[in-house]
């Protein structure tokens, strides 16, 4: 009996954020075979200046594409909603102007926002280290369905603010989802109790006094699995056997990685390029 070959290993790419060109060019780069899954850590737009040709890009994927829902994805829907208004730097008018703008937007709002395949973890931004992954599967497919439901655009609302901004079980409602949105889409850094800072962005020395990296908080629950994010480009690339940070900051002129997510931590390969005409206006 002939061996069935080992099914290839997603390649996973860090934030586009509208830089269709990198893309390009990385994935011609990394050169993956047809059926090898794509990975996307979420923010596929926003600030760039190609979103809605990367949008279509990645859509036409089709289920060999595999995107979690950023805080700019999110920003998306909530301009559309009228939730929120654009912000200076931002390039998603035409993604909004589109003659099938009501479709993008539908595949946009029904993107998961946790994946699990393969012993890896996928989010955008981080999770909090009370979290083990059947928790975090758990909260991500609640708050995906509640974007899903024809009142989403209540429930996008009510997801904005910083509190609640520590984990409780007893959390409920509209809270709870927030503070799961909060967590998978935005967290940088963190406690020890798992309180949540959203004053510092920037690299790992602008950690505000007794708060960390989320993903080196001692005893954190998903450390026996691979977590994969993106969302925090002053970090910069982080690859460790855990740990596979992939925002390079293309979108600020720096460079767009991906990496191969083999089981094996020493089998993994890193692709770049580098993004010198893909720099984003401050906000």
């Amino acid at each position: 009996m002939t061996k069935q070959a080992p099914f290839p290993p997603p390649l996973a790419f860090g934030d586009l954020q509208g830089c269709l060109t990198p893309f390009r060019e990385l994935l011609a780069k990394a050169a993956p075979s047809a059926d090898t899954p794509l990975w996307f850590a979420g923010d596929l737009i926003n600030r760039g200046p190609a979103s809605l040709e990367t949008l279509r890009e990645v859509i036409a994927l089709g289920d060999r594409g595999v995107a979690v829902l950023g805080n700019h994805d999110l920003h998306l829907l909530s301009v559309s909603a009228g939730i929120r208004k654009s912000k200076k730097g931002d390039t998603i008018d035409a993604i909004l102007a589109a003659p099938d703008a009501d479709d993008l937007l539908h595949w946009v709002r029904h993107r998961p926002i946790a994946h699990f395949e393969h012993g890896m973890l996928m989010v955008h931004a981080g999770v909090l280290p009370q979290w083990d992954v059947d928790l975090t599967l758990e909260l991500a497919h609640e708050l995906q369905q509640a974007l899903r439901r024809d009142d989403w655009k209540e429930t996008l609302a009510g997801l904005y603010g910083n509190e609640p901004n520590r984990w409780s079980k007893n959390l409920k409602g509209i809270e709870r989802l927030r503070l799961t949105c909060s967590a998978l889409t935005r967290m940088r850094f963190c406690n020890e109790d798992g309180v949540m800072d959203f004053s510092a962005s920037g690299g790992l020395d602008s950690a505000p006094p007794g708060y960390r990296p989320w993903f080196d908080v001692p005893g954190r629950k998903t450390s026996d699995i691979t977590v994969v994010f993106g969302h925090w480009a002053a970090l910069g690339l982080t690859l460790r056997k855990n740990v596979i940070g992939l925002d390079s900051g293309c979108v600020w002129g720096e460079r767009l990685s991906a990496v191969s997510l083999a089981t094996d931590p020493y089998q993994r390969i890193l692709t770049q390029v580098a993004c010198p005409n893909c720099r984003a206006v401050s906000a």
